[in-house]
């Protein structure tokens, strides 16, 4: 007897409901099931962290992805002391696919660290227990900064899993010649532009036309462009991210080329882009100049003791430069911005600056250069 069995109505749309349901269950389930990875010991070869420290930085990293299932660092512990396992020299792909499959795991990630000169370089291997393979292998040389080895593991688990890094980052941690921050020179104060500074100054308005004026009438007899050098000192007093903060004091001396003896002082605050070398700076300078008090009559200059002095002077007295004059101390603000080139050890920083000023602005260019001095 054949006999057919059919479903329709309110009962058919419940239980096509309920079928919906349970596959979806099925498919959240499947999706909220992770693989099995353990960490066990990281190899380290001159470097002052113990094996057991760089697998449990290495387990948190790991963690961090919410990829895997990774196992507990005391559940890690309970498994060894249960099965009897000893660590030591177990860094090997042969020895951890023997004790990942103790264990009960899908992965084994091993690896290990080791200082060659002033690299340190990490290698990180993960294995398929089940496949007993190496299924994804990295390796990366940083600079040796021992401080950083929790941020270089970061890196380097987020590359071997394919996750992108921050570019800057990576490049302070990796790249020999960047320039410097608290990450790739943590122990040094001192700035690292400090050094030799040459190049020429503009003068413009009243003062260019009075450096030019013949001697007789109190000018220079000189070209309104000068060469000046000097020595630059940097103090850092902050140096985070991206950028430092840092006080500059620049002693230069201008004119010699023309004979003149202009001794200046700059002193700047600074601010410096570390990913690029870019940098602004602002702050008084002071400098000497020969000075005369005087009075102009139909537009000619005249000192103050060519009027007789029988007769009441109705012109107004005042200061300007006169190379007949006595020499006075005078002020002005200065607004600079640079770019440093690098190559290799090599620095190389471009600056120009302006000093605006009533009587005339000044303005210029500077260079100079230093070598990066290891640690």
């Amino acid at each position: 007897m054949k006999t057919n069995i059919t479903t329709s109505g309110p009962k058919a749309a419940s239980l096509i409901t309920m079928l919906v349901f349970l596959l979806a269950a099925v498919s959240v389930n499947a999706q909220i099931q992770k693989p099995k990875l353990t960490v066990l010991n990281i190899d380290a070869q001159g470097i002052n962290l113990t094996p057991e420290q760089l697998g449990n930085i290495v387990r948190i990293e790991v963690d961090k992805l919410d990829t895997f299932q990774v196992t507990d660092r005391y559940d890690v512990a309970y498994l060894l002391k249960k099965h009897n396992l000893d660590l030591t020299d177990c860094y090997g792909k042969i020895c951890l696919v023997e004790y990942g499959k103790i264990i009960g795991t899908d992965f084994i990630l091993g690896g290990s660290v080791e200082k060659y000169a002033e690299t340190i370089i990490i290698t990180l291997r993960l294995i398929d227990v089940n496949k007993d393979a190496i299924t994804k292998t990295y390796i990366r040389e940083f600079l040796n900064l021992p401080l950083e080895i929790q941020t270089m593991f970061k890196l380097s688990v987020r590359e071997l899993f394919g996750l992108a890094n921050d570019p800057v980052l990576l490049e302070q941690l990796t790249k020999e010649f960047n320039y410097e921050t608290m990450i790739n020179n943590p122990n040094q104060t001192k700035v690292n532009l400090s050094g030799t500074r040459f190049g020429m100054v503009f003068y413009s308005g009243e003062t260019a036309k009075i450096l030019k004026a013949p001697t007789q009438s109190g000018g220079f007899d000189k070209i309104p462009m000068m060469f000046q050098f000097g020595w630059q000192f940097e103090k850092q007093y902050l140096n985070e991210g991206n950028y430092q903060a840092l006080v500059e004091f620049l002693p230069l001396i201008t004119g010699l080329d023309q004979g003149m003896f202009i001794p200046s002082l700059t002193i700047l605050h600074g601010l410096r882009n570390n990913r690029i070398g870019v940098e602004f700076a602002f702050g008084p300078t002071i400098n000497i100049a020969r000075k005369a008090k005087g009075y102009y009559e139909n537009g000619t200059w005249h000192r103050e003791n060519e009027w007789p002095l029988t007769i009441a002077n109705p012109y107004p007295i005042v200061t300007r430069m006169d190379s007949r004059g006595d020499y006075y101390v005078q002020s002005g603000f200065v607004l600079a911005a640079g770019w440093t080139m690098k190559s290799g050890r090599l620095n190389i920083p471009i600056n120009t600056f302006f000093i605006p000023s009533n009587d005339g602005a000044r303005f210029g260019f500077s260079m100079g250069f230093n070598a990066k001095k290891d640690k």
